[in-house]
């Protein structure tokens, strides 16, 4: 079975998202595509991923509201009938991520819903600074457990939480935060390589700057995670 792997498309210009999905382009792996807030509120964002076929995409919006507003976010969306997963933020809450899943049901039976955990971005320290006076491994775990409660399709953890969360979560769990070995890690905190996200229970990966580093080589970067990953 082929790896899976998501490519982050993290500009707000067609031209570089083309570029990014021409030069990804591998039978070694099991590609699909990650839209953000950048992208997707780019001016033709929308209307680009609308026409993209063939192709697993998954749109990061991490809904973040009450019920209703998530709810209707997912129904303002329904058009996108190519989309195969969506985010929503565990910090919603269970009321906010069950309308989410109900609404997922009734407008597209197809579209996966995944709930994100703590961003890889923040350490115990930032966590303190929120104000939660639990580790992430904590409340990670609390968000793992409803994500079940509330039959999430899929988890997104960092790879230093794929541990207890593959012992809690039964579905799809994907890990953003991959660096290829060597990389600069930038403004992540908690970031781990391909080959051992792999090992430790992740079914697909969120590779962005790693791949897409505007100074580095789009191909070739795609080579070296194919070779980290053999």
């Amino acid at each position: 079975m082929k790896r899976k792997v998501f490519i982050a498309i993290d500009t707000n210009k067609e031209s570089v998202a083309k570029k990014i999905i021409s030069q990804t382009q591998t039978n070694k792996l099991d590609i699909g595509y990650k839209f953000g807030l950048e992208f997707f509120y780019s001016k033709n964002g929308r209307k680009f991923i609308s026409k993209i076929k063939t192709k697993k995409i998954f749109l990061d919006l991490k809904l973040n509201d009450i019920p209703a507003t998530c709810s209707k976010a997912i129904n303002s969306i329904k058009d996108l009938k190519n989309v195969n997963y969506i985010t929503v933020h565990a910090n919603a809450g269970e009321e906010a991520v069950k309308a989410v899943v109900k609404a997922a049901k009734k407008i597209n039976p197809k579209l996966k819903i995944l709930l994100v955990t703590i961003l890889t971005s923040i350490s115990n320290k930032s966590i303190k600074k929120i104000g939660h006076t639990k580790s992430i491994i904590e409340l990670v775990k609390k968000q793992a457990l409803m994500g079940k409660a509330c039959k999430c399709h899929g988890v997104i953890c960092a790879g230093s939480d794929l541990k207890f969360v593959k012992k809690i979560f039964k579905g799809e769990i994907i890990t953003p935060g991959i660096r290829l070995k060597g990389d600069k890690v930038g403004d992540q905190k908690r970031v781990m390589d391909p080959k051992e996200a792999f090992q430790q229970g992740s079914t697909a990966l969120v590779l962005g700057r790693s791949i897409c580093d505007p100074e580095g080589n789009i191909k070739k970067n795609i080579s070296r995670l194919i070779k980290e990953l053999s």
